[in-house]
């Protein structure tokens, strides 16, 4: 059975050429030409598609994705704007649009778009279903961010995720990715952090041979990597603000020019972006420019901490040492003080050091049993004072015995020390040594030095 189209324009011209083009496609064409026709042919025919105009003579077709996205939320919908038209477009997708097309429409984005809407599922529930599996936790805040990936997989519309280091921001993109329309498509993720500022046009673009020093061959940049899928930009905030004018070209044309090259090359990715950082201060601070911030901020996106659903800890800590040790090929359970131990721990680091802590506890245990003891905590995170102070206090004869008791051997002292600075840094890096070093303030050589020294080199 084909699938169909509602094809909603005053403009008799427009309806032909849509209509022609889709129907070439292999699909079913139905046409309106008000906002009130198209409402009651939506009613009655229930298309897979419908494809609207933004002015009609009896209201606007923001009028109809929110009557359609009420009603029959299982149908998508797209915008057809007029050029140039950026506000009419962010208009249209934080109301719902699918996505939007541009007059004078290009046919061959016209069949794209078609395709990729109507890979959607007409259940959105089953959508719903694969959310829930992956994203752990009964916590309101978790509850609430599985209905809006839920809703945002169903869309093209660029989204902005915040939240706190280790959050699990990527983890986020990744779902609104593998439960959408580009699913099939590659999913390209790039920390904006690491990358060095003079690099960053070519990792980004690409590059043609011979453009600069040491470009012995053409190089694909990550939007065309990204091309039919999604490219997430993590720690967009990094971005210096010489590529940041580029980059809101690159969004608004959806077309790139790699480095050397004399022609722009059309670009089919859907932009996710992240920070840590609090992207509307730093556009007061003037780091990141407030133009591009509305355009990759059309739908944000907040990621609870961990310490905001601790009610999810035991839930989350099962199903990631069930992970760990499946691939380990191991067995392990936490004690009933471990997870006391866990509770009453801050985790400045989120569920990236929940994670990090069980791989290490799991490593250091005698046997399946995992104990407080083998939990290794920052400093940073701990909410209660050690038990071990009050001794200290009673006993000592002189002042060398209570220091030699309060920190035992100094150098050891200061090694554990120096590990969890470096330890830290190369998470919050993702294990990224350029990005790590840079953080330290070290070089890369020291860096590497550092870390077979701790015994933290892979």
């Amino acid at each position: 059975m084909s699938q169909t189209v509602l094809i909603v324009d005053d403009e008799p011209d427009i309806r032909e050429l849509l209509d022609i083009t889709l129907s070439r496609m292999g699909l079913d064409t139905h046409s309106a030409a008000t906002l009130g026709e198209a409402k009651e042919m939506v009613d009655r025919i229930q298309p897979d598609l419908c494809l609207t105009d933004m002015r009609l003579p009896d209201g606007n077709g923001i009028s109809l994705v929110e009557f359609i996205q009420q009603e029959f939320s299982h149908i998508p919908v797209a915008m057809i704007t007029a050029h140039g038209s950026v506000e009419a477009a962010i208009s249209a997708l934080k109301a719902g649009a699918f996505d939007f097309i541009s007059k004078p429409i290009e046919l061959e984005n016209l069949r794209r778009l078609v395709s990729s809407a109507l890979q959607l599922e007409g259940d959105t529930s089953r959508t719903q279903d694969a959310v829930d599996q992956e994203l752990i936790g009964s916590a309101p805040a978790i509850q609430s961010l599985r209905k809006q990936i839920s809703k945002l997989a169903r869309s093209q519309a660029p989204v902005h995720i915040h939240g706190e280091s280790g959050s699990g921001k990527e983890v986020v993109a990744r779902l609104i990715h593998n439960n959408g329309a580009r699913a099939n498509g590659p999913f390209v993720a790039v920390n904006c952090g690491a990358i060095p500022p003079e690099l960053m046009e070519s990792e980004l673009f690409g590059h043609m041979k011979g453009s600069f020093t040491g470009a012995n061959q053409d190089k694909v940049g990550l939007f065309q990597a990204a091309s039919g899928g999604t490219l997430f930009l993590d720690e967009v905030a990094d971005l210096p603000l010489s590529m940041q004018v580029k980059l809101l070209r690159a969004i608004q044309e959806k077309t790139i020019r790699p480095v050397g090259a004399s022609e722009e090359q059309h670009t089919d990715i859907r932009l996710l972006s992240a920070t840590h950082k609090n992207l509307e201060l730093e556009v007061q601070a003037g780091r990141f420019r407030q133009d591009l911030y509305y355009r990759i901020n059309v739908i944000g996106v907040l990621v609870p901490s961990l310490r905001e659903r601790l009610e999810d800890l035991p839930a989350l800590t099962t199903t990631i040492l069930d992970r760990i040790c499946s691939a380990d090929g191991k067995t392990a359970y936490l004690d009933k003080s471990a997870m006391t131990a866990l509770s009453d721990y801050s985790f400045p680091g989120n569920v990236r050091e929940l994670e990090n802590m069980l791989e290490r506890a799991l490593a250091m245990s005698d046997g399946e049993k995992i104990t407080a003891d083998d939990l290794q905590f920052s400093s940073t995170g701990v909410t209660s004072k050690p038990a071990a102070a009050e001794p200290l206090e009673r006993a000592s004869p002189g002042p060398g015995r209570a220091v030699h008791e309060a920190f035992g051997d100094l150098e050891g002292y200061l090694e554990d020390l120096e590990r969890e600075i470096v330890s830290a840094a190369l998470e919050e890096s993702r294990w990224n040594k350029t990005a790590a070093a840079k953080l330290l303030g070290i070089s890369f050589r020291s860096l590497r030095y550092r870390q077979k020294k701790l015994g933290l080199d892979d």
